[in-house]
């Protein structure tokens, strides 16, 4: 029976469009210029290609240098996932849309379908270990591994990188994806309300809702993504009719990105807030993803490991009859970035993540301060207990940040360790004799 819905789920998603086109940058009177944007405004990840570049005002300010005898107007159009922001694109209403690696294969194979060939042309945010998913359970739960949720209730949206995610865990864990679990295939606002309500018993989704979720309370978090150690990122799609009729303003828009990308590394707390006020998400929420330190590293630059990651991807899909053969080769165009950023394009390419580190944010603090060790940010916190209003740690295995007082946290002889999830925690335990699970409390009052 699931695997019956699964295949009518994909046979919906990928059905021939009959819609006429729309608002693409061809149209208008010749002197205004309409140019339709589909972005996720919670989906933070792809904030320097939506929500924090439509604050900025960036785009619009480019547009308006080019000068040609055009007036443009720019419609942010927004979405809650990648699939309605596909759906528009390949019906011609949307010019660039910006989603996660596994939507945006779905992208490339049914603008194929459709005869309207879409391009993966910039990246937004990335993590090269794949910290981006998560899977959640509710607070109370008693599941404590992958292996607990053999026959279980797991929310996700199929197609997303955070099915992607589960399906090879559970692959790695020796449960068969479509046969060992109960999949619901739900929108993340539903899959969050189904953990909450008992209906779903986990939940994997993508940024930003098991960091939302954790800091709420609402959820602890079972399996961090970053173990297994394949990247994930969001990009930026364009419409290949669009971008070869109106090559300039792709160019415009992919240099507003490299400046929000610029804008966000430079001030990542005033970007936090500014995002923060766009979406209604709790900055500390918005931080913990796109912070100096953050899960999330942003550049436009199209990396070599990210369309490696893109290719080993395609075979996920497939098993799952979302998509056929996808060439990914010739969906990657990064033609018009290298053009926009001319010789920084180069040095994008070479960039790294920052080094992992902790950092506390003090209340009414412009900025946050960052530590050597997570037992250094501790005993600052013990030290300045009312004056805290986010703290974040690295997982002692992955790296991936997390808040510090929803961590895992062991003892190992003076050492103070914090891991996103207990099963992380337990094999860390195994490994190190001596070594103990403590409470976030305890962890405190070590450090001291």
């Amino acid at each position: 029976m699931r695997r019956t819905a699964l295949a009518a789920s994909a046979a919906l998603l990928l059905a021939p469009l009959t819609a006429c086109g729309g608002n693409a940058v061809a149209g208008g009177d010749g002197s205004t210029v309409t140019v339709t944007v589909g972005y996720q405004s919670r989906t933070i990840n792809t904030v320097t290609a939506g929500t924090l570049l439509r604050s900025l005002g960036y785009f619009e300010k480019q547009l308006t240098s080019l000068h040609d005898g055009r007036t443009y107007k720019v419609d942010w159009q927004d979405y809650a996932t990648g699939a309605p922001i596909t759906a528009q694109m390949t019906a011609g209403k949307i010019d660039i849309g910006s989603m996660g690696d596994f939507p945006l294969l779905i992208n490339a194979a049914r603008g194929e379908q459709l005869g309207r060939s879409t391009h993966l042309v910039s990246v937004t945010g990335y993590n090269l270990r794949g910290g981006l998913n998560t899977i959640v359970t509710a607070p109370d739960s008693k599941l404590t591994s992958l292996e607990d949720l053999k026959g279980k209730k797991i929310s996700t949206s199929v197609g997303s990188a955070a099915d992607g995610t589960l399906v090879r865990a559970l692959q790695r864990a020796g449960i068969d994806p479509n046969d060992g679990i109960e999949k619901l295939n739900q929108q993340p606002a539903v899959g969050a309300s189904a953990l909450a309500g008992g209906s779903a018993d986990a939940l994997s989704q993508f940024v930003a809702w098991p960091g939302l979720l954790t800091y709420q309370g609402k959820a602890k978090a079972l399996y961090d993504g970053a173990q297994l150690n394949l990247p994930t990122f969001h990009g930026v799609t364009a419409r290949e009719d669009f971008a070869k009729s109106s090559p300039a303003v792709l160019e415009a828009f992919l240099k507003a990105e490299a400046e929000a990308t610029d804008y966000l590394n430079s001030h990542p707390v005033a970007a936090a807030e500014k995002v923060a006020k766009a979406t209604g998400l709790p900055a500390e929420v918005v931080y913990l993803y796109n912070g100096a330190h953050g899960i999330s590293t942003f550049d436009p630059a199209v990396k070599p490991q990210l369309v490696s990651a893109l290719k080993q991807d395609v075979s996920v899909l497939k098993a799952a009859k979302l998509t056929g053969d996808i060439d990914v080769d010739s969906f990657v165009d990064d033609h018009y970035a290298k053009k926009a950023l001319g010789a920084s394009y180069a040095k994008h390419l070479a960039t790294r993540p920052p080094a992992a580190a902790s950092e506390a944010w003090p209340k009414g603090a412009p900025e946050t301060k960052a530590f050597k060790s997570p037992a250094e940010l501790l005993a600052y916190v013990a030290a300045h207990s009312d004056g805290i209003r986010a703290t974040y740690v690295p997982d002692a295995t992955t790296g991936t940040l997390w808040f510090a007082d929803k961590a895992v946290w062991v003892a190992d002889r003076e050492k103070l360790l914090p891991f996103v999830a207990p099963a992380t925690a337990r094999a860390y335990v195994s490994a190190h004799g001596g070594a103990r699970v403590i409470t976030y409390t305890e962890a405190l009052e070590r450090a001291a």
